[in-house]
């Protein structure tokens, strides 16, 4: 009965979203509220857990999400993304530029929310397609798709990757070890795999392209460097210093991480590799570079829009963790916990598939990743606690799945098709065709390294 249920609940939030066109913080509310009365928890209890599980996952990745998001507004603002991709095209050329862009995108600027990416990177690639040949703005596309939502479900401080760590309780260094290998890869296979199929045929610019748009001037992307000033002539940093803010608590954690692992550790260094600390030592150090260099007015408009979007991310991450706590609160944890116990007979294998599974079709129906990997990682994390298994093997199983076939009913295909200058056909094959591939791609990556559990 709480299957059905759980199911029911999931169906309401779902139709919220699409049909009544309802915010998903409330639709998740709404949710949360019925399977909590439904499931027979009663009004006070129903309440209190809600609330109690927007608190708890508050603590986990609060501080986390909005110092990640407030560094990345501020880079936003140093254009780190723009100069650092005009360097790899004047460095490796066009030809590596497809797997240089999407790789730096993956690795390096997931705490710029997947939107503001998108309108970063877009006129770039746009810019560098005609250097790659007739299917250049195919293979640009692709690649922009595959480095920013990659990224996004994988590697540290990406919003979907936070979020499934928190709600799965894995700590974010191991996320981040476990996320960078499996993301990178990810994208080097899915750019590669979807290069082939584009010299293959799979890109036709006359159906797949808007010509008026898609054909800029290769002067456009020099037109956009400035000699390292913004356009109120601002002096920029040098761009190795403006990613030092990304660069150097990815450093921190990860050599906390290091150290714990190999008995190094001491109080000092599990301070600074404290997530939470590092990226404030990134936030901190973002800040006073870019008042330096862009001045006062231009930093506190970046940290004015950062924490505008703090506040919508927050919102709906922790009424994830409500509908969590709220599964967590009902006897579904211990219906569900015999299809990821090997006790039952199901092997990881089958676990893996089953995370990916529910990701992947909450995602199809919701059209948000972020939506469809908090959802997820809420209905399966409960079921987790307390049961030897390879809890990070299982939350990267719910990013690859959340990323699966990002298509029509997401607000980012739409901006990905006029910000790129191509087609709904277009879009269908360099968006939603590279994120299905991505997504099977890492799932097969992902189940190659459940074999070393």
């Amino acid at each position: 009965m709480i299957i059905l249920l759980t199911v029911v609940a999931i169906i309401v939030v779902v139709g919220l979203i699409i049909l009544a066109k309802l915010d998903p913080v409330i639709s998740l509310v709404v949710g949360s509220l019925f399977l909590g009365l439904a499931s027979g928890l009663g009004f006070e209890k129903t309440l209190s857990t809600i609330v109690q599980g927007f608190g708890e996952i508050m603590a986990k990745v609060g501080l986390l999400i909005g110092f990640g998001v407030l560094i990345g507004s501020l880079l936003f603002r140093m254009e780190a993304l723009q100069r650092l991709v005009m360097l790899l095209l004047r460095v490796l050329g066009p030809r590596r530029l497809p797997y240089a862009m999407a790789t730096a995108l993956t690795t390096v600027f997931p705490s710029i929310y997947v939107d503001v990416q998108l309108v970063l990177a877009a006129p770039l690639a746009r810019s560098a397609a005609p250097r790659l040949g007739r299917n250049g703005l195919g293979l640009m596309a692709g690649s922009l798709t595959a480095g920013i939502l990659v990224g996004y479900v994988f590697v540290v401080p990406g919003l979907a990757t936070v979020s499934i760590a928190g709600l799965l309780d894995i700590p974010l260094a191991t996320m981040l070890g476990y996320g960078l290998v499996i993301g990178m890869l990810t994208v080097l296979i899915t750019v590669f795999l979807y290069s082939q199929l584009v010299t293959r045929g799979l890109w036709n610019p006359d159906k797949d392209e808007h010509a008026a748009e898609a054909r800029l001037e290769e002067e456009a992307l020099a037109d956009n460097d400035k000699g390292g000033t913004d356009d109120t002539g601002h002096r920029l940093p040098p761009l190795f210093v403006a990613l030092l803010p990304v660069l150097v608590p990815l450093v921190l954690i990860a050599f906390g991480a290091i150290a714990a692992a190999t008995g190094f550790s001491n109080a000092l260094i599990a301070f600074l590799g404290n997530p939470a600390l590092s990226l404030f030592v990134g936030l901190v150090g973002a800040y006073f570079l870019a008042k330096a260099t862009i001045g006062r007015e231009r930093t506190d408009d970046a940290m004015s829009k950062g924490f505008d979007t703090t506040g919508q991310i927050l919102l709906i991450t922790g009424i994830g963790g409500s509908l969590g706590e709220v599964i967590a609160a009902t006897d579904l944890k211990d219906v569900l916990s015999g299809l990821f116990s090997a006790e039952a007979g199901a092997s990881l294998t089958v676990s893996i598939l089953l995370a990916w599974l529910i990701a992947a079709v909450l995602h199809l129906a919701i059209g948000s990743i972020s939506v469809a990997a908090i959802t997820a990682a809420g209905i399966i994390g409960p079921v987790l606690r307390g049961l030897d298994a390879p809890v990070v093997i299982i939350g990267l199983a719910i990013g690859a799945g959340a990323l699966f076939a990002l298509q029509v009913n997401s607000n980012f295909f739409w901006m990905f098709q006029t910000l790129l200058g191509v087609s709904t056909s277009g879009a269908l094959k360099a968006l939603t065709f590279v994120t299905a591939l991505a997504s099977v791609v890492a799932l097969l990556l992902i189940m190659l390294l459940g074999t070393f559990f």
